[in-house]
């Protein structure tokens, strides 16, 4: 079984971050091949990266680093559930993307994105490129919500379309076969 991290991104006061995750935390529930983990970067709540050395030197003097760096290592894929601030993605994440190196290494990663018309995909096209220099697998399959406040109902709960779960099924099959394939660059020479 693989070890599926999903992140909560958001770690602004009444976000819906959460509401996503938990969403796409079921469907990946549902599926033999990945135990799963919700990960809020509000509750982990990282200081603005306070280590003298680059995180490839893994020479972490920090607790709250060595733990972030247990808890990603730990991991054999993610799913990022972000919303899309100003054509971008939130600092919390960048910053903890930015704490360890290793630790993301060929690793797959699927997203979730919330936003106005774009859905957060313009968030989505940034992440791409620094999960890419962490040497991460960024899935072409995503769950892009438009106009997402449409889409929850008055008890806080989102209720897809039948869009969103097709979406969501693709990602989590592309996941499931990216995290079978890269478990071989991931092993270590003592393996």
């Amino acid at each position: 079984m693989f070890n599926l991290k999903i992140i909560i991104a958001s770690t602004r006061r009444g976000r819906i971050g959460p509401v996503f995750a938990s969403w796409i935390h079921d469907l990946a529930k549902k599926r033999s091949a990945f135990s799963t983990e919700l990960l809020d970067l509000a509750e982990i709540n990282l200081p603005f990266l306070d280590e003298p050395e680059h995180p490839r030197f893994r020479k972490y003097t920090q607790e709250h680093t060595r733990k972030w760096s247990k808890i990603i290592d730990s991991a054999d894929a993610f799913i990022i559930v972000t919303a899309e601030y100003n054509y971008g993605y939130p600092a919390a994440l960048k910053n903890a993307l930015d704490f360890v190196f290793h630790e993301w290494a060929y690793k797959p990663v699927g997203f979730v994105s919330y936003g106005g018309p774009a859905g957060g995909t313009r968030a989505v096209q940034q992440l791409k490129q620094v999960v890419t220099a962490l040497k991460m697998m960024p899935l072409l399959e995503a769950v892009p919500i438009s106009f997402f406040r449409k889409y929850i109902t008055l008890d806080g709960k989102f209720n897809p379309d039948e869009n969103h779960v097709k979406s969501a099924e693709l990602m989590l099959d592309e996941l499931e076969k990216w995290t079978r394939a890269l478990v071989v660059l991931r092993k270590k020479p003592e393996d």
